[in-house]
């Protein structure tokens, strides 16, 4: 599985920041037991999910000057959180 950072920021149809996904590699099932499971917007497409999560200001990880400062890091850092928080999804069933 891989999971890549395709696009962030502030939403103004929803005014919320938010983090948007690209996850590879799931087979079909695994994809509908992450449809299943998550609460937060997705699409799938062929075998493409895009999850989108939202965040209140305070809990949106590139809204810090570190963050800013350092955003290569803090993109691969949440890239593997989400990585990993598909995983237990999964390991659930």
């Amino acid at each position: 599985m891989e999971v890549k950072i395709v696009d962030y920021g502030v939403s103004k149809e929803f005014g919320k920041y938010y983090i948007t996904y690209l996850v590879k590699g799931l087979n079909p099932h695994e994809i509908s037991q992450v449809q299943i499971k998550l609460e937060d917007p997705l699409v799938v497409k062929c075998d493409e999910l895009y999850l989108t999560t939202f965040f209140d200001e305070e809990y949106y990880p590139f809204h810090s000057a570190d963050a800013q400062a350092r955003m290569e890091d803090y993109i691969a850092r949440e890239e593997i959180e989400m990585t990993a928080y598909i995983l237990d999804l999964l390991e659930d069933n």
